[in-house]
């Protein structure tokens, strides 16, 4: 089929209001009969760190093992020079919590290979940054350098002391590298002792030194997202309970955030990343500080007592889960506390004497049958009773529709939940044939987050998944059910959020990145088509369709701008002309606004071509709330438009 993106020009041609021509679809919008209640903030993003999303990614650190604490101390270090002299040491360490430092003799040299490389940019600057102490009077020379040895940048550190210092310099690239090296050279007499090895662009998220990368942050803050789900995902879990997530050893000096291996580092044998380990210098704090940059509401996960039921299923005993508890209760007064708080005062030496607001806290990612539900019933009590303000999040499982998640709603009605995580990585005929899955959930009971979910192209886990507009569609078509039925369905978020070209783990994803690019995927606008144009409540939709199982819709009113909105998916391949009737208006703008994604179902965005696929926006002249609007084969479609009673 040939390609069918709709520039102005072409959209002005396709739109003609009060033609005679007999049109395939009818759709009448109640605009002056209000129904549920949205979630203004209903469209959210869920970040883990997957696919080098954190180390790697959207934290800017350049020095993969910057503290020689991987298990393999050398691990992305190449040693030249005087290669017999350098040693990894622990002797008198300039940090407890990351004991290991490099020795490097006079003659010497150590070249960091980066996370794939390291990413640089012509005329930006670059700081670099070490501990150091030294014997003897050496000079430290510091380089970046291609992969043939060419320079690209110099500079030289001296007068080093006997004990522990900062030392810092700038560099500034000559050329733009995608996979430059990290050189450091020991010349004079003696030796340097080098720990917390540090590179950071310059121009990070709002220039925070040590921050993280602007441009994977913008592409976040573009999307206006209601809520961010952190730290994870199965991460928060661990192979084992000793390698979960620790919010508390993720804040404060990075120098005293003890390194742990990423439970996606040997998960798939099929696609090993022996290399990847979390360094948290991308911790709780920073995600609280994210959310507040970008307007999303925090939703932090935290284990329950249990790791990955995929993997070891440990289990803290049920009378050993007080320190849990206490983790939680321990976070929301980070979280919310005053600065006079125990916590609150931490959150405040940290630089953010305000609370962070925070509303909601999820209690284990997506544990499953009786132990989960035993556990979750602890958390439950305590929590409720000490701060019923902050509404919980609990866990159905893996799957939407398996025993588990069939054992885990009853008895989350039985202990009133508040809010329940449903995921689902399915293919796209599932997304198509669910949209009417919320129809029929009780109104009365806890409310849903569709917290994960993706249309996989091929399989689960399977290396072909691609993201195509097909995927987007089809999630398109469900997020139209989610929306229709937003009484129930509070909140919802795709994953995985982010992936770098060469170090994933899984497919698909929302947004992909190298050491210097980033793009979204068909998915990405879709949810950003969604996230932008949120309502207050929802409005009733009539569709009729003359039977056709390929046109969805949800419609919305929005208070904010006094604006209908109407969501189309025509997942046909042929256009569909629809008369559209916003009755229960008299006064109407004469102007709408008008967003469209379309394509051919196996379009992707990519590098080369990164808005292959792309909303295009364009203005219609109208004169009555009832006109008739040509739908593109294959296309998702947001109208705007203002009417008054």
């Amino acid at each position: 089929m040939k390609k069918s993106i709709l520039n102005s020009a072409l959209f002005a041609t396709l739109i003609v209001a009060g033609t005679a021509a007999p049109a395939a679809v009818n759709i009448t919008v109640q605009t002056d009969q209000p129904g549920a209640v949205l979630n203004h903030g209903m469209w959210g993003i869920f970040f883990e760190d997957i696919n080098l999303g954190a180390d790697g990614g959207l934290y800017a650190e350049l020095v993969k093992n910057r503290s020689f604490e991987f298990p393999e101390a050398l691990m992305g270090w190449q040693v030249s020079g005087a290669a017999n002299g350098v040693e990894i040491r622990d002797e008198k360490p300039f940090s407890t919590m990351q004991p290991h430092y490099v020795r490097l003799p006079a003659g010497a040299s150590i070249a960091n290979e980066g996370f794939r490389g390291i990413g640089v940019k012509a005329g930006e600057q670059y700081d670099f940054s070490v501990q150091a102490r030294a014997t003897g009077l050496p000079t430290l020379q510091i380089e970046l350098v291609t992969d043939d040895g060419k320079v690209l940048a110099s500079g030289n550190l001296k007068k080093f002391a006997a004990d522990w210092q900062l030392q810092k310099l700038t560099l500034r690239p000559n050329a733009t590298e995608a996979k430059a090296r990290l050189k450091i050279s020991a010349t004079g007499n003696g030796a340097l002792d080098l720990d917390m090895i540090s590179l950071f662009p310059q121009k990070t998220w709002k220039n925070r030194p040590g921050g993280l990368r602007a441009d994977m942050v913008q592409m976040l803050a573009d999307l206006k997202p209601g809520f961010m789900r952190f730290p994870g995902g199965c991460i928060v879990e661990g192979h084992t309970l000793a390698n979960r997530y620790q919010w508390k050893t993720t804040i404060g000096p990075v120098a005293e955030r003890k390194l742990i291996m990423n439970r996606w580092n040997d998960e798939f044998k099929h696609r090993p990343t022996p290399d990847y380990y979390q360094s948290f210098g991308l911790g709780f704090y920073e995600y609280f500080q994210l959310c507040e940059d970008i307007g999303a509401s925090p939703l932090p996960i935290l284990n329950c007592g249990m790791a990955c039921q995929f993997n070891s299923g440990e289990l803290v005993p049920l009378d050993q889960l007080d320190p849990y508890i206490q983790d939680a209760l321990d976070l929301i007064e980070f979280a919310n506390g005053p600065a006079t708080s125990g916590w609150g005062a931490v959150r405040a030496k940290l630089g953010h004497p305000q609370p962070f607001n925070l509303k909601m806290l999820g209690v284990g990612n997506e544990q499953w049958d009786q132990q989960y539900i035993d556990r979750y019933a602890k958390f439950h009590q305590v929590l409720k009773a000490k701060h019923p303000e902050i509404k919980l999040v609990s866990a159905a499982g893996p799957s939407p529709d398996d025993q588990h998640f069939k054992f885990a709603w009853p008895e989350l009605r039985k202990l009133h939940a508040d809010i329940v995580d449903e995921h689902c990585y399915a293919n796209p005929l599932w997304f198509f044939e669910n949209t009417h899955r919320y129809d029929n959930y009780d109104r009365n009971g806890p409310k849903v987050f569709f917290g994960e979910y993706a249309a996989q192209s091929d399989k689960v886990v399977s290396t072909n998944n691609q993201n195509n507009l097909e995927c987007a569609l089809a999630e398109a078509a469900c997020m139209t059910g989610l929306e229709h039925n937003g009484d129930v369905v509070k909140m919802a978020s795709y994953a995985p959020l982010f992936a770098h070209v060469e170090g994933w783990q899984w497919k698909p994803d929302l947004i992909w990145t190298d050491n210097l690019r980033s793009y979204g995927t068909p998915n990405y606008y879709v949810q950003k088509m969604f996230a932008n144009n949120p309502g207050n409540v929802t409005v009733p939709v009539k569709v009729d369709a003359g039977g056709a199982s390929t046109f969805f819709v949800s419609a919305s009113r929005d208070y904010d701008s006094g604006e209908t909105i109407l969501k189309v998916v025509n997942a046909a391949n042929t256009l569909v002309e629809a008369n559209l009737d916003f009755t229960g208006g008299q006064n109407i703008a004469s102007k709408v606004t008008a967003f469209t994604l379309a394509g051919n179902l196996q379009d992707e965005n990519s590098f080369t071509d990164p808005k292959k696929i792309f909303p295009v926006e364009s203005k219609l002249e109208i004169s009555a709330p009832q006109f008739e609007y040509i739908f593109p084969p294959h296309s998702l479609t947001v109208l705007r438009l203002k009417i008054t009673k």
